[in-house]
């Protein structure tokens, strides 16, 4: 049987290299899977439950997040691309597992319990963004999921997940499955921000985008957080830490240099010019592609939601037939 995998990201903004390096490229060659099947969702449901107010913030980056798929290899006739919002079923399955979740088991959820903190909400966190653990296990169970690619910090999503999978199988009979997570290897799920502060991040503004044009990817670099106690050239710097060599690790492919440059900056002797400007060059070779793709994809905006369309009409169909299944075997499928 072939692993059927969902996985998405919420419309907020144009997509970088952190979602390069966490989610896009892995989703490129489970593409390439022939024992794959692929949903990738843009989940703009997800991104109104704390941007209701402002909801052209959501809908105008729709676009932007589907051309990002598009520049980096995600092929609409391999992986099945949609808008969240334009399946009703998952809203209605939504209504029917959140008959089967307590509002404390939710408030003890560990990563919505630091999202409210994060966001600052308080006692007026959105009920929408409350419950976002159960419009999840929706989204997964309605393509009937078996893996599903998550960080570390969504492991406590998936997991309720699995807990109403299980509760209403035990309460309705053997309907939904169970899914599984794919977890990124030890140090490869995160790729911290130009300024060294957490994970790259649309809100903390600290990231360089996929569309960014080679002079802004060169200014980005040229502000990069490296030793704050290298002041000369002559001084001998620290790697550790250093945002400009964490990043030649994880995109560098020569090794060997890169090796060379560390030992080089320890003793002394090497300018933080220098590296930012060989990790330019570095950059450039990889998202310099990208970009090409992505703005002749952008030349018909028109096509790409098209193309968004039709992987809705076939995502529905793969729901709406969950979905009676589950009416079903509640008992509620009065006129069937």
């Amino acid at each position: 049987m072939k692993n059927i995998i969902l996985t998405g990201d919420r419309p907020t903004g144009q997509l970088h290299l952190g979602h390069y390096v966490g989610s896009l490229k892995n989703r490129v060659l489970m593409q390439e899977d022939p024992d794959n099947d692929l949903f990738i969702m843009i989940a703009d449901m997800q991104a109104l439950t704390d941007n209701a107010k402002n909801p052209e913030k959501v809908s105008s980056n729709v676009l932007q997040v589907a051309l990002d798929y598009l520049a980096v290899g995600l092929d609409p006739k391999r992986s099945t691309l949609f808008i969240q919002s334009q399946i009703p079923e998952l809203a209605e399955l939504t209504m029917y597992y959140l008959n089967l979740v307590s509002v404390g088991r939710v408030r003890r959820n560990p990563t919505v319990k630091s999202e409210i903190e994060q966001k600052k909400f308080g006692e007026s966190v959105p009920t929408g963004f409350f419950i976002y653990p159960v419009s999840q296990a929706a989204d997964i169970t309605a393509f009937k999921a078996t893996l599903v690619p998550v960080g570390e910090d969504q492991k406590p999503m998936l997991e309720q997940t699995q807990e109403i999978v299980q509760s209403f199988n035990h309460t309705y009979g053997n309907v939904l499955v169970e899914p599984k997570g794919v977890f990124p290897e030890k140090g490869q799920g995160r790729l911290p921000g130009i300024d060294g502060n957490g994970k790259m991040s649309k809100s903390l503004g600290n990231g360089i985008y996929l569309a960014d044009s080679t002079d802004v990817l060169a200014k980005k670099v040229m502000s990069m957080y490296t030793d704050p106690n290298h002041i000369h050239v002559t001084d001998p710097g620290q790697v550790e830490g250093n945002m400009v060599f964490t990043y030649l690790d994880v995109f560098g492919t020569d090794k060997e240099k890169i090796a060379e440059l560390k030992e080089h900056y320890r003793h002394g002797g090497l300018g933080d010019v220098k590296i930012k400007r060989y990790l330019i060059d570095v950059l450039e070779a990889q998202l310099g592609p990208i970009r090409a793709r992505r703005e002749e994809f952008a030349k018909d905006p028109d096509a790409v939601m098209h193309q968004l369309k039709e992987g809705s009409e076939k995502a529905q169909k793969v729901a709406a037939k969950t979905l009676s299944e589950v009416k079903q075997a509640m008992g509620i499928n009065y006129f069937a």
